[in-house]
């Protein structure tokens, strides 16, 4: 299928998206999350079983070293998933600070997979009904095959064991879903205005920057490694950086410069062709360029318009 039916799939009915290349990590023990409570950014001990979040790990000079959801599974252990190139990051600091506490830490990537359902359909497709908010899970099983299912913005993800995945994926095309592939599901990604670590992302980046503060961190809780640099910032200071949309007036490349005036304020995180929007990119930039601001972009100093986020 071209990228414009998968797209259409993806808006008008619903698509798969195999993800099971995402980092995927467990937590087990009676410490497990008091000792994440003080590693993460947001209020684990809040997160009840068969409940969830989004929350990032921290330097201590509050620049981010991975974001990640995080699970509390029904059985008292936490799941991590992540993506793959902060689980290098992610794994070997969470096993470091762990040391005297009651807590083990599994790589469980290769054991598991992931597959999304996305569309105003995945619940029918899936099976699943009344299963919300965001990160809220539920046990189920589809002809003989257990599933997590775990509510996302755009849908459901099903966490199953790896050997089952073809075996599901089987049921949920039977079942009428589109197999779709990740550049489709990342023009919803873009459109919706949400960051991805290792595009908008970066090691360079504090988590207001990203504006994912509202959903990652919590200002109540008490102390996280990176901590003061974040409360100082949301207390006494406004971020130098934020989150924007950009609507060029043709396509553009990932990593590409914006300058506003003659002057290097971001560079272009990930660019895509909506079907319905045309060329649009996110990028986190420098506070000057406001929405409504005029940007040139990349080389050919391409005109692009600042638009707030979501487009």
């Amino acid at each position: 299928m071209e990228l414009d039916g998968q797209y259409r799939a993806l808006r008008e009915e619903a698509g798969i998206v195999d993800r099971s290349g995402r980092g995927k990590l467990r937590l087990s023990g009676t410490d497990a999350i008091d000792y994440l409570q003080g590693q993460l950014t947001n209020d684990l001990e809040a997160v009840g079983p068969d409940r969830g979040c989004y929350a990032a790990l921290l330097d201590r000079k509050g620049h981010m070293k991975a974001d990640m959801r995080v699970l509390h599974l029904s059985t008292g252990d936490v799941w991590l998933d992540l993506e793959p190139s902060a689980t290098a990051t992610a794994l070997p600091h969470l096993r470091m600070y762990s040391v005297g506490r009651e807590v083990e830490i599994e790589d469980v990537g290769e054991e598991w997979a992931i597959t999304s359902v996305i569309g105003p359909r995945a619940a029918e497709i899936a099976g699943i009904q009344g299963l919300a908010p965001e990160h809220a899970q539920r046990y189920l099983e589809r002809d003989g095959i257990e599933v997590l299912a775990v509510a996302t913005d755009l849908g459901f993800d099903l966490i199953t064991r790896e050997g089952e995945r073809p075996a599901l994926t089987h049921q949920l095309v039977e079942a009428g879903a589109a197999e779709v592939t990740e550049d489709a599901a990342e023009i919803l990604r873009v459109e919706s205005g949400r960051p991805r670590f290792g595009r908008e992302m970066t090691s360079a980046k504090i988590p207001q920057e990203a504006g994912i503060d509202d959903r990652a961190i919590s200002f109540t809780k008490g102390c996280y490694i990176g901590q003061e640099t974040v409360a100082r910032l949301h207390y006494k200071g406004k971020p130098n950086r934020h989150l924007r949309g950009l609507r060029p007036e043709e396509a553009l490349l990932d990593g590409d410069a914006v300058l506003l005036g003659d002057r290097e304020i971001g560079n272009i995180g990930t660019a895509v062709i909506s079907p319905a929007i045309g060329p649009i990119a996110l990028a986190i930039l420098r506070r000057e360029a406001e929405p409504g601001s005029e940007v040139a972009v990349g080389e050919g100093r391409v005109q692009a318009e600042v638009i707030e986020l979501p487009f």
